[in-house]
């Protein structure tokens, strides 16, 4: 055992303090505000003032939650570790063996010798500030052990008596709702075996009232891409935590002699405002060694403008006026393979279809690439239609539980990929298209939830193994060809997570294309993740997924703040629209630099009906803002709107960006109808006034400091 007992770790304004002492589990003294270089009796009076809060019926003993809460040590809320041993050693009692801190990273390693369980625990502080942890438990007795769950907590104080959290369904995700933090359990739990249109994305803790600016915040989230738990808790004694982890279904977690089972990571980020909270997330990713490096290309997919409409010539035009308005990368959906003709056949067919196309892809591959467009493909690797050469070969590689099969969804059942025969199949067919046409990037979709998730062949549970296969096709498929690209599509955004994007490069926001509809998807999405990582599309001038009709001006402004694509059949497209199209690329690329590497800022809400949004420069030097109407004023004006984020200090000048095609009902945007000089502060707190719009208009604001 190492003699460290209290650790401190600092960055980006963050600390964390950890009580390594023992002889229990590590618990967490602080995390939060950065309480500067404190010294040994410092932290020795932090710990003195931990613990629950004793009152006449306590327990006499004053014992802190433990990252691993733990029933043994007095925790009467969900515990940490829920699992058994045919019945025996069902509550376990960690002993601290050894602590080793490398930089921001611990390592805590601890036994139950009795009950024959070691456990690992990962703690880090990123150098953006946020906290991650993870677990790792390994039988060590000569008997299995089954782990039922393995969830992290980490405390949140007193002050914190709001939640936060995410809802939502397909073509409407990640919509909030707010909840007082009372006692006992608000559990978000998911059962989809995807991380579901309705998941909460990010749980937030915070003091009363806390918006995108100010108010402490405590937020975690659950970096797994299968059943997941997210939670807060407030108990009796005065503690109160928030954390989550994997949902094991029965027997997915039974672990054999020196089997271990191994937890996502959970990260946690502290910040005063929802804003900064963000920024957390959007600096660990950016800084990652697999982000994106080059310009997000400008991207057409081919869904909404054809469906399953795969003719050769048609498919060319689109791909020519995808050139003609500046798009750079060309991507073929759903209907290529064998047996599609619509979405009741074909899944898990993985061929070319050769009655569609005869001379394989190369035809359109070919003219794609001659345009100097890259080639993108659809692929669905983990679902097969029972009306497939697949399913009628291989009915048992169907996830299902026992001899019956779950109903469909979408005319499609879950291939197990746990399978090794199922996963191989997949694996060559995918390594043979991609190894035999020029292809940059797979729009890779799931577009069902699993129901009764289990291996045929074993007659068990198998979300997990499915989860775990499917990281590990992504990852072979990217060793075997070095810089594809892959995007994370779920029925649109309904697998958004930490997870997958440690192996992909984008995310699918949404199914909806209704510009009224991502304001809100989009907004909240970007608590999480930067807006290169959200797939934005111009969708055709109906939505097809709720029937409004929009100008291009506002499905493009809304596009703009995101990687930014084209959905429509803009060959059909009348040649004032492709101009005015091209004229809204032009502006994507021009400001792509700031919009793909700034600081995303939100206004907390100001006149009634009216969305503030930016993008603000790291260095603060400038900035471009959305002033969104979303539906008609109950006011005659709209008044002054704020724009948040800017140095205070400096003094900006603030104009009408100049966009393609007809002005909006006003072309007015300030009282005097030119540019604005003020500096941060009063931007911040006084703002600037607008006009009125029309109902789901947009006008963007360009922010330059001066001098």
């Amino acid at each position: 055992m190492s003699n460290i007992e209290i650790l401190q770790l600092r960055a980006a304004a963050v600390s964390l303090v950890l009580d390594c002492s023992g002889p229990g589990l590590p618990s967490v003294l602080h995390w939060g505000a950065d309480l500067g270089e404190l010294t040994e009796s410092a932290l020795l009076e932090l710990r003195r003032g931990a613990g629950a809060v004793q009152d006449g019926n306590g327990l006499d003993e004053n014992r802190p939650i433990a990252i691993v809460p733990e029933y043994s040590a007095g925790w009467f809320g969900t515990p940490g570790l829920s699992g058994h041993r045919d019945g025996h050693d069902f509550s376990a009692s960690f002993r601290l063996t050894s602590v080793a801190q490398t930089g921001n990273t611990v390592r805590v390693d601890a036994a139950d010798t009795e009950a024959g369980l070691d456990l690992t625990l990962t703690i880090e502080l990123t150098d953006s500030g946020l906290l991650r942890a993870k677990a790792d438990l390994t039988n060590t007795a000569a008997t299995p052990y089954t782990v039922d769950g393995l969830l992290l907590a980490l405390p949140v104080p007193t002050e914190a008596t709001e939640l936060l959290d995410l809802t939502g369904r397909h073509i409407g995700e990640r919509h909030p709702q707010r909840h007082a933090f009372t006692q006992g359990a608000h559990i978000r739990d998911n059962r989809r075996g995807r991380t579901g249109a309705d998941a909460t994305l990010l749980l937030f803790a915070g003091t009363p009232g806390f918006g995108f600016r100010d108010g402490e915040i405590w937020a975690v989230h659950t970096a797994w891409s299968g059943n997941h738990r997210s939670y807060a808790e407030r108990g009796m004694s005065g503690y109160a935590v928030i954390g989550g982890g994997e949902l094991l279904l029965p027997g997915e977690g039974r672990l054999q002699p020196q089997g271990t089972y191994s937890t996502p990571w959970i990260y946690g980020s502290y910040g005063v405002g929802l804003d900064q909270v963000s920024h957390r997330f959007h600096d660990y990713l950016r800084a990652r060694a697999n982000h994106p490096k080059t310009e997000r290309p400008v991207v057409l997919n081919t869904w909404e403008a054809v469906y399953f409409d795969l003719d050769l010539d048609k498919l060319k035009a689109l791909a020519d006026a995808a050139a003609e308005v500046g798009a750079e990368r060309f991507v073929l959906d759903d209907g290529w393979f064998r047996g599609r003709r619509d979405d009741h056949a074909g899944l898990g067919d993985w061929y070319v279809d050769e009655g569609i196309w005869p001379k394989g892809l190369h035809p359109l591959v070919d003219h794609v690439k001659g345009l100097g467009l890259q080639f993108g493909l659809w692929v669905e690797p983990e679902m097969v239609n029972p009306d497939s050469d697949l399913a009628r070969e291989h009915p048992d590689w169907i996830l299902a539980a026992g001899d019956r099969l779950p109903p469909t969804a979408r005319h499609q059942q879950g291939l197990n990929l746990g399978i090794p025969a199922a996963y191989d199949y997949i694996l060559e067919r995918l390594d043979s298209i991609l190894s035999e046409y020029d292809i940059a990037y797979l729009k890779w979709d799931h577009n069902r939830d699993f129901v009764d998730g289990g291996n045929q062949l074993t007659g068990t549970a198998g979300i997990h193994e499915q989860t775990l296969a499917v990281y590990r096709l992504i990852d072979e498929l990217k060793r075997r060809h070095p810089g594809l690209e892959i995007e994370s599509c779920s029925s649109g955004g309904a697998r958004v997570d930490l997870g997958i994007l440690e192996r992909t490069d984008r995310i699918w926001g949404s199914d909806s294309n209704d510009a009224l509809e991502r304001q809100t998807i989009q907004w909240y999405t970007q608590l999480l993740l930067p807006p290169e990582l959200i797939g934005c599309h111009v969708g055709p001038p109906r939505a097809h997924t709720t029937g409004r009709t929009q100008t291009l001006s506002f499905r493009a402004t809304t596009a703009l703040f995101g990687h930014f694509g084209i959905e429509w059949d803009i060959a059909s497209a009348s040649p004032e629209e492709r101009a005015e199209l091209k004229g809204w690329v032009a502006l994507h690329k021009k400001l792509r630099p700031l919009l793909h590497t700034g600081r995303v800022v939100r206004a907390d809400r100001g006149p009634e009906d009216v969305l503030v949004h930016g993008v603000v420069a790291q260095d603060g030097g400038r900035g471009v803002f959305s002033v969104v109407q979303v539906k008609q004023s109950v006011t005659s004006a709209v008044g002054r709107v704020r724009l948040p984020g800017l140095d205070p200090q400096r003094t900006y000048r603030v104009n009408k960006v100049a966009t393609p095609g007809p002005e909006s009902r006003s072309t007015a945007w300030s009282a005097d109808r030119g540019s604005v000089e003020l500096n941060g502060a009063a931007l911040a707190s006084v703002g600037v006034l607008m006009p009125v719009q029309w109902p789901e208009s947009a006008i963007l604001l360009e922010v330059t400091a001066i001098g």
